[in-house]
């Protein structure tokens, strides 16, 4: 595989240091360009972060003193430096959706963490081991956009990245036919740690201002066909959610509890859990995890603490499987939330669509 040429738009938020630091030693994409917005322009990229790096490694040397350029004003130039860009930008939906589109009009492929432009029909949210069939939206959103180089592709929101994987083993097979699922998010998810955000210590927030909507939505898009001009979305299974705030650093746990067309046994679905695997396991990519479902047998597993680093973060956890009384079944499931539900999740994609030749 080629090097690529990457930038970082962003670079001074949560999501954005976690993507400096998983391109730290990527063996494919080296960073070049980080930036920002103008208040961060012109500083190093240690004087802009400052005090708010919040990783668990140390920032890594060679970026320290990088200077930060203005993801706006610069933009023509960030284009020009790289081969394309991870952007995690906190702005609204408005000015994202037009920030990563100029981008993208500049043949500047814009890997995206932001939500903006997830509803957008012709631009794919891919879960690599789940949806990369849906790559071929790229050619549909080129013609739109009138690139030859240029497009968006988008992350799926990070709540439903730890249930969602475990469902869509099960529903080939057996049709899935409603799902309800209950998120217990850290708060990372907000871009806080305990530092900043010392409310959330011995206490929980039932509200996640637009998480519910996302988690009911976004999976039908994942698990939708390609059509002539974008996604068509399915229309099963039925899903509700409700997303709380919880009191934990990194990791996202969820309760779901899922019923079927033909209902499987508790075997027939670990068994399919054990075998599944996706587009970044057959390709070998690099941050793919080696088995991207893991069941515990443990009555107490799995949990933040102990599970989320499963396999550099990029895999995710299952315990608890049981019939229900309500449903057919119910588990517990956990993901890294700035791993695979965030940048490592965007980091995947962006080697899924570089082995499919999507940014050559």
């Amino acid at each position: 595989m080629k090097d690529f040429k990457v930038g970082i738009i962003g670079a001074t938020g949560m999501v954005g240091q976690r993507f400096v630091s998983l391109l730290e030693n990527h063996p494919w994409f080296h960073p070049v360009v980080l930036a920002a917005s103008s208040r961060s322009a012109g500083k190093t990229y240690e004087e802009a972060v400052g005090p708010r790096w919040a990783m668990n490694t140390p920032m890594p040397e060679q970026m320290k003193k990088m200077v930060v350029m203005d993801a706006t004003a610069d933009m023509e130039k960030i284009a020009g430096m790289v081969d394309f860009v991870f952007c995690a930008v906190n702005m609204d939906k408005a000015q994202t959706r037009a920030l990563e589109e100029a981008y993208a009009k500049l043949e500047c492929p814009v890997i995206s963490n932001n939500s903006a432009h997830r509803a957008t029909p012709d631009v794919p949210m891919i879960i690599p081991e789940i949806n990369d069939d849906h790559a071929a939206l790229i050619d549909i959103q080129r013609r739109r956009l009138g690139t030859k180089r240029g497009f968006i592709a988008v992350k799926s929101n990070c709540s439903l990245q730890s249930y969602v994987p475990a469902l869509h083993p099960l529903m080939e097979e057996f049709g899935v036919t409603k799902v309800l699922a209950c998120t217990y998010q850290a708060i990372s998810g907000a871009g806080k740690t305990f530092a900043t955000w010392p409310e959330m210590d011995d206490n929980v927030i039932p509200f996640i201002s637009g998480e519910e909507e996302k988690s009911e939505q976004e999976p039908l898009k994942i698990w939708g066909t390609v059509g002539s001009e974008g996604v068509i979305p399915a229309t099963a299974p039925s899903i509700t959610t409700q997303c709380l705030r919880v009191n934990v650093s990194d990791g996202h746990t969820a309760a779901v509890f899922a019923s079927f067309e033909k209902k499987p046994t508790l075997e027939q679905i670990k068994e399919k859990w054990a075998a599944f695997e996706g587009a970044p396991q057959k390709l070998g990519l690099p941050s793919a995890p080696k088995q991207f479902l893991h069941y515990f047998e443990e009555n107490d597993r799995p949990q933040p603490k102990l599970d989320r680093m499963l396999e550099n973060g990029m895999a995710v956890s299952v315990g608890r499987l049981r019939e229900d009384t309500q449903y057919d079944v119910k588990f517990i499931c956990l993901s890294h939330n700035t791993l695979r539900g965030a940048a490592g999740g965007a980091v995947l994609m962006a080697e899924l669509l570089a082995a499919k030749g999507y940014l050559d």
